[in-house]
């Protein structure tokens, strides 16, 4: 059976980086994949370890040349590949774990041609969060052009690593790297695709970790007048992608816009820790995870698992909407994605209660919902009860009445994916019968917790 999804690697002397690449790849979430290493001519370890992983994982195929550069490896990579979707790494770069597994659920979800993903750029010890298009639909060429025009030097356009392609796409048009230029390869590449491509998609979430140790053009070796050749030949692409996808009314409007190119310097934004907010240090851009934690036994260790690997899967989504992750499990809360009621019935809570229950305290709680409500993202109002009305004693209570906005019900789809994706993880390897028994027994301890509670609850 071909596999879903084809992931391409070049390599070249890269054996200080290669299992961290490798790994990061083979232990993808998503494994539907093949791996095609290709390694080209190294002179060092990197062909003895690629032998090693293509004799451990049957996902591992490897191919042997003697050296002609990166283009040549891709090339000889796609003409190879066997999966639906194709998608490239550099040997000294790494993927997140969810990688694969979001931009096939964003291309398929949505039927685009190209998905174009968020990275971390990673400098030393540092490493920041990198993306330029926060429109979630689905663009046109034209759309897509008139963001690319914004930046048009910028890595997020230019490179192949943070995109996922449709191999169909790629051999219809026999599209292949130049095998006679070492700079902006890719660019051109991508260039060629977009004219194909009907529809895009970006997805906010960085997927990529890219290691930030290649020079200048000039430090490559290549003179000034070399340099200036190829940025003239990269610009006559460029140029002719936008006369190819702009009426000439549309062009000469945009023209010194596209020109821009010419100017602009072909950079990804740097790192740096003097910088406040730009960075952070490498292993805190995501939420942590206790190891201790992960391995230990008992009630306490049990429900820590449970909570963090449910926050693994809404994380993209926090993310993507530049939320912390209280604030997102609010939402989520609200929206019903993971069972709840809140739509249906509209519940209202006092804010003891709804800080117990999403785990946090009360000052967080409250910082949340202004949050929230400056994003215009909840209404809250607050609603004085009588106890008659709740079937207690005498009194009077405060409770929250939270309506979710326009703008956080766009994120039902994505929270409805993350309660699937952390149902899908905990029942995994178990039969259909054993999800039904567990199903029984999980409802069974469910009502022994509400019998022996609900004579403490407040």
């Amino acid at each position: 059976m071909e596999p879903k999804v084809t992931v391409i690697v070049p390599v070249y002397n890269a054996e200080e980086y290669l299992n961290r690449c490798v790994d990061s790849i083979l232990n993808q979430e998503y494994e539907d994949l093949e791996l095609i290493l290709v390694n080209d001519g190294s002179t060092d370890r990197s062909g003895e370890i690629c032998q090693a992983y293509e004799a451990k994982d049957p996902r591992v195929i490897l191919l042997t040349k003697e050296n002609s550069g990166v283009s040549d490896s891709r090339n000889l990579a796609i003409s190879q590949a066997a999966g639906k979707y194709l998608q490239f790494v550099d040997s000294d770069d790494w993927l997140a774990p969810d990688a694969t597994r979001l931009m096939v659920r964003r291309m398929e979800e949505t039927g685009c041609d190209l998905v174009i993903a968020d990275f971390y750029r990673v400098s030393g010890e540092f490493v920041s969060h990198k993306g330029d298009i926060e429109e979630d639909g689905v663009m046109t060429q034209e759309e897509f052009a008139a963001h690319m025009m914004e930046n048009p030097a910028d890595f997020y356009y230019g490179v192949l690593w943070n995109k996922l392609y449709r191999r169909e796409l790629v051999e219809r048009y026999e599209l292949r790297m130049d095998r006679e230029i070492s700079w902006c390869e890719d660019f051109m590449f991508n260039l060629e695709y977009l004219r194909h491509a009907e529809s895009i998609c970006a997805l906010r979430t960085p997927v990529y970790y890219y290691l930030k140790r290649r020079g200048s053009l000039v430090s490559q070796g290549m003179n000034l007048s070399k340099v200036i050749r190829t940025k003239l030949m990269v610009f006559e692409y460029y140029d002719n992608f936008y006369r190819h996808v702009l009426d000439e009314e549309d062009y000469e409007k945009n023209r010194l816009q596209v020109y821009r190119f010419l100017v602009d310097a072909a950079g990804d934004g740097a790192v740096l820790p003097m910088i406040p907010g730009g960075a952070r240090r490498l292993g805190e851009e995501r939420a942590s995870v206790s190891a201790g934690a992960v391995r230990e036994d008992g009630i306490f260790a049990e429900m820590y698992r449970e909570r963090k690997l449910f926050e693994y899967y809404l994380q993209p989504t926090a993310i993507r909407c530049g939320l912390p992750m209280a604030e997102t499990a609010l939402l989520f809360y609200m929206s019903g994605a993971g069972g709840e009621k809140w739509p249906a019935s509209r519940r209202l809570y006092t804010r003891e209660e709804l800080a117990e229950l999403l785990h946090i305290s009360r000052p967080r709680l409250r910082a949340a919902l202004q949050r929230l409500s400056l994003r215009g993202m909840i209404r809250v109002e607050e609603i004085k009860t009588e106890a008659k009305e709740r079937g207690e004693g005498k009194g009077r209570r405060r409770q929250l009445d939270i309506e979710l906005l326009p703008s956080a019900l766009l994120l039902q789809g994505d929270f409805e994916a993350a309660a699937g994706d952390y149902e899908a993880a905990r029942m995994a390897g178990f039969t259909p019968q054993e999800r039904e028994e567990y199903a029984r027994l999980r409802e069974k301890i469910r009502e022994n917790a509400r019998r022996v509670l609900k004579g403490t609850a407040r």
